[in-house]
C-alpha cells in the first residue's frame, strides 16, 4: 500500500545527522552515569543477599556499562571525516557497534544459565526482601533510562547506537521486574528456587530482545534494503516521475542507520532534459523516502540486456 505523502514528507523534519549524533551522545553519557551508579548498588547488594538474580544482573549492567561506553566510541568514530581508501569515512562504526553489543548480550544470557542451572539443584536461600528493595530502585533507574532511550527511538531520530543502548535497558527493566518476582517467591513462599528460575527467564527475555538489533545490524552491513523502502513502489515513483521509460539496476542500501543510498539505471526519450530529470528524481527520492545519496545513470537505450542481472 502507498504512503501518504503527507508521512513521507515529515521525514524531512528529522534532525541533520551531526545534530542528532550530538543528541545521541548525550542520551548515552547520561544512561552511562545512571547504569554506573545503579551496578554498584546492586553488586553489593548482591554479596549481601547472595542473591544469583542479583548477581547476574550487576554482571549484565557491567557489560551495559561496557557496551555503552562502545557505543560512544562508535559515534565518535563515525564522525571522522572521509580520507583516503574510506570513502564513506567511518559510517557504518556505529553498525558494528550494535551488533557487538548484541553479541555480547548473547554471551552473558549462556553465563546466566550456566549458574542458574547448576543452582537449581541446591538452591541457598536468599534475602528476599533485600531484592525486593533493589529491584524496585532498579525498575525506577530503568525506566528512566528507556525513557531516555526510547522516546525518540519511537519517533525514528536516533541511530542503531541508541537502539542497542534501549535494547540494553529494555533488558535490565525486564531483570528487575524478574528479581522483584522471585525475591517475593522467596520471602512469602520459600520458594528458593524462584531465584535461578527467574534468572533462566530472565537470559530467554534478553535474547528475544538482542535478536532485533542484531538482525538489523547485518542487515545494514550486508546492504539490504532498508525495511522501510518498498522497492517496487520506489519503482513505480521513479516511472511516475514522467520522463523515465524504464528503471532498472535499482539499489538502495543503508550507508549507516540514518543515511540510505540508492543507486539506478534510468532510460529516457531522446528528447527529455538530462538535468531535469536527474533533478526531479533527486527532489522526489529527498522529499519521499529520505534518500539523499543518489547515483543515476541516465540511458537514452536500455542496456539492460548487456548487464548484470538486477532488480
Amino acid at each position: 500500500m502507498r504512503k501518504p505523502v503527507s508521512s513521507r514528507r515529515a521525514s524531512t523534519a528529522r534532525p541533520a545527522p551531526d545534530a542528532a549524533l550530538t543528541a545521541d551522545r548525550r542520551r548515552l553519557i547520561t544512561v552511562l552515569l545512571v547504569t554506573a551508579f545503579y551496578c554498584a548498588v546492586e553488586l553489593a547488594a548482591s554479596y549481601y543477599a547472595d542473591s544469583l538474580a542479583l548477581l547476574s544482573d550487576a554482571i549484565h549492567l557491567l557489560t551495559d556499562i561496557g557496551a555503552l561506553g562502545l557505543a560512544l566510541l562508535t559515534l565518535w568514530i563515525s564522525r571522522l571525516p572521509a580520507r583516503g581508501a574510506k570513502t564513506y569515512g567511518y559510517l557504518r562504526a556505529e553498525v558494528l557497534g550494535a551488533v557487538l553489543n548484541g553479541l555480547a548480550l548473547w554471551l552473558l544470557v549462556a553465563f546466566i544459565w550456566y549458574k542458574a542451572l547448576r543452582r537449581l539443584d541446591h538452591p541457598p536461600a536468599v534475602q528476599g526482601g533485600v531484592m525486593m528493595g533493589i529491584a524496585c530502585l532498579g525498575l525506577l533507574v530503568n525506566g528512566f533510562a528507556a525513557w531516555m532511550t526510547h522516546g525518540s527511538r519511537r519517533r525514528g531520530e536516533v541511530g542503531l547506537a541508541v537502539s542497542g543502548a534501549f535494547v540494553h535497558v529494555l533488558s535490565d527493566l525486564i531483570g528487575s521486574l524478574g528479581i522483584l518476582v522471585s525475591g517475593a517467591l522467596a520471602r512469602f513462599f520459600g520458594w528458593r528456587a524462584a531465584d535461578p528460575a527467574v534468572s533462566l527467564l530472565i537470559g530467554v527475555l534478553v535474547l528475544y530482545g538482542s535478536w532485533g538489533l542484531i538482525r538489523e545490524g547485518v542487515d545494514v552491513l550486508m546492504e539490504a534494503v532498508p525495511a522501510q523502502v518498498d522497492l517496487e513502489e520506489l519503482r513505480r515513483d521513479l516511472l511516475a516521475l514522467g520522463n523515465a521509460e524504464e528503471v532498472h539496476d535499482l539499489h538502495v542500501w543503508c550507508l549507516a542507520s540514518r543515511q540510505l543510498a540508492l543507486s539506478a539505471h534510468v532510460v529516457v526519450g531522446p528528447h527529455a532534459d538530462h538535468d531535469r530529470v536527474l533533478a526531479d528524481i533527486s527532489a522526489m527520492l529527498e522529499r519521499d523516502y529520505n534518500i539523499r545519496h543518489v547515483t543515476i545513470q541516465i540511458e537514452r537505450r536500455s542496456r539492460r540486456p548487456q548487464e548484470p542481472q538486477h532488480f
